[in-house]
């Protein structure tokens, strides 16, 4: 009996890492990106960009720098929304601009206080749009970018060369993670092969697909999309804000459906670091349970999904060598092999070893662990948070 049902696992396990990697967008190969030299544009469109920053001061003189020294041939203008800081982060974004001889280039403002039912992320973007038009009145394009990352002199071209070049209404980066440390090594990498399943990027920049996805820090949008869903208030309550947003485009997008395009670059990275493995499980946890819209239904499938296909070839494995059992053996290698494979190319762009293949499976152990507590903590009454500030989810 247990054999039996063991036998049939395997080989479904088998069977859904043979789809993924053969039918589901592509997603493993991490083939979308956008780190290039930038096109070349005749007219230069006016850009505004909007950093939510809340206790950033620790990395804010870095990443800040890289902004306000973009090379970018068009008019352009930051808005630093300091969200109640008891750090200093208003004051180091000052002096990052005035070291930068960059100024002019830069306002910061201070958030009204936080109302309720708005996440704290989306209520700071909403208060620097409603400054945009004043800042720059014919702004053609909002960034959107965390204040934690760090860009390359070209990124905004790029971007805006991406955007203009194929006429899209959103398009956004994956930027490079932090991954120092055994678990950063690990778990960074598989977070980006885990998102890259969930949301097909080759999908996602499919206009014909309802898949939308993006990745929150770096975002660019065209003001005509951005109006068409009355700024931010769409999102006020989105923990996953980048995502929301993605979807709101592309549901409320020209003649049916907005143009999106997502992909990985190495031309920006988050300088943020995890502290280890507390710090990437506190990231997850956040909006794990969100994510899967707060249903204990989905969360049981979810664990049991990532059981058969992550778990469960290892364990197969093992029980197949020492019980004697070929078959299963050999699927469960196979199904381990094809996992192995799927994991690589996200392990070469983060320049990690390929020997750390093969425990993806633990990995994805990790991740399970992370979302059962997510849902503990909405269960507990806790929503997310951000920087520090926790939100009570609308149950409580």
């Amino acid at each position: 009996m247990l054999v039996g049902v063991l036998t049939g696992l395997v080989f479904l396990s088998l069977s859904i890492w043979i789809y993924l990697l053969a039918a589901h967008g592509g997603f493993w190969r991490a083939r979308e990106r956008l780190d290039g030299p930038p096109g070349g544009l005749e007219d230069w469109p006016p850009v505004v960009a909007l950093v939510p920053a809340r206790n950033e001061a620790e990395v804010l003189g870095k990443s800040l720098s890289t902004l306000l020294r973009q090379d970018y041939p068009g008019p352009f203008h930051v808005i630093l929304i300091d969200d109640h800081s008891d750090d200093g982060t208003a004051d180091v974004a000052r002096r990052t601009a005035v070291d930068a001889g960059q100024d002019k280039r830069l306002a910061v403002m201070q958030s009204q206080p936080l109302p309720p039912g708005w996440a704290g992320k989306v209520w700071a973007l909403s208060e620097g749009f409603r400054q945009v038009p004043a800042a720059m009145p014919d702004y053609g394009y909002l960034l959107l970018t965390d204040a934690d990352i760090a860009h390359d002199r070209a990124n905004l071209r790029r971007l805006v060369a991406k955007a203009r070049s194929e006429d899209l209404d959103l398009v956004s980066q994956m930027v490079v993670l932090v991954s120092e440390g055994f678990w950063a090594r690990l778990l960074i990498p598989a977070f980006v092969l885990f998102f890259q399943k969930l949301y097909p990027f080759a999908w996602v920049n499919d206009p014909k697909s309802s898949t939308a996805a993006a990745a929150g820090g770096c975002v660019l949008l065209d003001r005509r999309a951005i109006e068409r869903i009355d700024g931010f208030q769409g999102l006020h309550d989105a923990l996953i804000d980048d995502c929301t947003l993605a979807a709101l485009i592309k549901r409320k997008g020209r003649d049916g459906g907005g143009r999106l395009w997502l992909g990985l670059t190495t031309a920006a990275e988050s300088l943020r670091p995890y502290h280890g493995l507390k710090g990437i499980w506190d990231m997850v946890a956040r909006s794990a349970y969100t994510q899967l819209r707060r249903s204990p239904v989905l969360l049981i499938g979810t664990v049991l999904a990532m059981a058969v296909i992550y778990w469960l070839p290892p364990i197969a494995a093992l029980y197949g060598w020492i019980a004697g059992a070929p078959s299963i053996l050999i699927a469960a290698l196979a199904a381990w092999g094809l996992m192995l494979s799927a994991f690589l190319p996200t392990l070469r762009l983060y320049e990690q070893s390929f020997l750390l293949a093969p425990l993806l499976p633990l990995a994805g152990l990790m991740y399970s662990l992370m979302t059962v507590e997510s849902a503990i903590a909405h269960w507990r009454g806790r929503g997310g948070a951000w920087k520090g500030r926790t939100r009570k989810t609308a149950e409580n």
